[in-house]
């Protein structure tokens, strides 16, 4: 089995986290097979990224596959105490006054302990309240759009957030096809 080193991890990273790491979105779900250089990539990072507020952290790992979190800890904060956030995340059995570390680790116990994914999870990434309920209530059918999520409520507002997705995407995988590292991108030294 192939190693994913540090370049492969980071073209995964920025593939799939990009509009997080660039503070357009508070965080990003992905998985990789699990190795030993992921580890070492995961700690590289979070090392050299907790000057821009940036964190990976390992949710699970079923079979030979790792689910990261990729967060960026100012922009999630700030999004986790919107007043409709909050609600929500009431709804869902999180405590107001719980922490982002607290609520990061309630939604781990959540996956490891159900094997799913906790509605909840649209909270951490960032989708639309509107969005979540209506997943829920439509069971995932009858959505007016699916992209980055299903769309429910605005489907106009969400084109303009994937197409900002989008856009920090190609700007980091052109940066780190043109040679350039991820630290180096996000101005990190």
């Amino acid at each position: 089995m192939r190693n994913v080193g540090y370049n492969e991890f980071e073209k995964i990273l920025a593939f799939h986290s990009s509009p997080a790491m660039l503070g357009v979105k508070p965080a990003s779900l992905f998985s990789v097979t699990d190795t030993e250089s992921v580890g070492e990539s995961i700690s590289r990072f979070n090392r050299k990224a907790a000057v821009k507020g940036l964190k990976i952290r390992e949710l699970c790992c079923l079979k030979n596959r790792r689910l990261l979190l990729m967060y960026n800890e100012k922009v999630l904060e700030r999004h986790m105490n919107n007043e409709k956030v909050l609600r929500m995340f009431g709804k869902f059995g999180y405590d107001e006054d719980m922490t982002t570390q607290q609520r990061i680790d309630r939604l781990a116990e959540k996956i490891v302990g159900s094997g799913d994914f906790p509605h909840e999870i649209g909270l951490f990434l960032g989708y639309p309240v509107e969005d979540i309920q209506g997943f829920i209530d439509n069971k995932g059918e009858n959505y007016l759009l699916c992209g980055y999520w299903k769309v429910y409520s605005d489907e106009e507002r969400a084109k303009r957030i994937f197409n900002s997705y989008n856009k920090c995407r190609s700007y980091m995988i052109g940066k780190l096809n043109s040679g350039v590292d991820i630290y180096k991108a996000l101005r990190i030294s």
